[in-house]
């Protein structure tokens, strides 16, 4: 089997690709790589102008590597391995949006160090219990969430969940794309 790609050459490609420098870019997408990245490391801190990446339908485990990406924005991570959020704190004062639908997350206790987040979708995980989505609460600005799909709003009426989930997120005003009425 071949080897996994390297962020240093899923850059090189997406150089070659848009023609544009990576390290001047603002918008960056490395999703669908084949061989797919197992691995974000430290060549993404090199970003440094970077307000949106995608690295979305890899074969990522882990979130790292993003420490000096100081003006990242918006992050995509759907379709990977991910199983929880660590490594997201680094960008707790500027990320926006975050996008990690359809992984394998079961905890995500980072999302309260998130400060600026105003956007998170999450929809398709192993989010269970109450207790770990009362802490899509905590960031102060969030107000748009995707959550459908996971087994906490799975095992429940969906009437119920969204009355349930707009009571706990007070500050919610879109869940699972609609506008929430209160």
């Amino acid at each position: 089997m071949s080897k996994p790609t390297t962020i240093k050459d899923a850059l090189a490609r997406w150089e070659d690709r848009t023609k544009m420098e990576a390290v001047t870019a603002l918008d960056i997408g490395l999703q669908f790589q084949y061989p797919p990245i197992e691995k974000m490391d430290a060549t993404l801190s090199t970003l440094v102008e970077c307000q949106k990446l995608s690295l979305s339908s890899n074969m990522i485990e882990k979130i790292a590597g993003i420490s000096g990406m100081k003006n990242l924005r918006v992050l995509s991570l759907s379709r990977n391995y991910l199983k929880n959020l660590n490594g997201i704190e680094a960008l707790a004062e500027t990320l926006e949006e975050l996008w990690v639908s359809y992984n394998n997350i079961e905890k995500i206790k980072q999302i309260e160090l998130m400060k600026a987040l105003k956007v998170f979708y999450i929809s398709h995980n192993l989010v269970k219990d109450w207790a770990e989505f009362a802490r899509i609460g905590v960031p102060p600005n969030l107000s748009d969430i995707t959550f459908i799909g996971n087994p906490l709003n799975e095992n429940m009426d969906p009437a119920a969940f969204v009355a349930e989930a707009i009571r706990r997120l007070p500050n919610l005003k879109k869940l699972d794309g609609e506008p929430v009425i209160r």
